[in-house]
C-alpha cells in the first residue's frame, strides 16, 4: 500500500495505491495522521488506484470523515472504482461520502 499527501489548490490530496487490506491499515493510517489536522482544509481522497478495501481501511477513512467535519471540512472520495464502491455501497458508506 503506498500513500501520498499533497497540498493543491489549497485541499490536501491524499492519493491511495493498493489494497488498504488489514495488513496494510496501520501503517496507511499513520501516513494519512496528517488529514486529521486539516485545519480547516478540505481532503480529497484519491482512490484511482486503490485495488481493494477491508472494513480497517473503512475505519480509517470514517475517522478522517469525522475530523475533518468537526473542524467544517469536507471530504471527497475521488476515481472510486467498482470494486471499492461495492464495499461502501454495502457497508452504507455512499450514503455519507460525498463522491466525484
Amino acid at each position: 500500500m503506498k500513500t501520498t499527501i499533497q497540498e493543491i489548490d489549497g485541499k490536501l490530496v491524499a492519493t491511495l495505491s493498493g489494497e488498504l487490506d488489514t495488513a496494510a491499515s496501520q501503517e496507511t493510517q499513520e501516513a494519512l495522521q496528517p488529514l486529521l489536522n486539516s485545519e480547516g482544509k478540505d481532503i480529497v481522497i484519491d482512490c484511482t488506484e486503490l485495488e481493494y478495501i477491508a472494513s480497517s481501511g473503512l475505519r480509517i477513512f470514517l475517522s478522517i470523515l469525522k475530523q475533518a467535519k468537526s473542524v467544517g471540512s469536507r471530504v471527497v472520495l475521488k476515481n472510486v472504482n467498482e470494486v471499492v464502491r461495492d464495499v461502501l455501497e454495502l457497508t452504507g458508506f455512499v450514503s455519507i461520502f460525498e463522491f466525484e
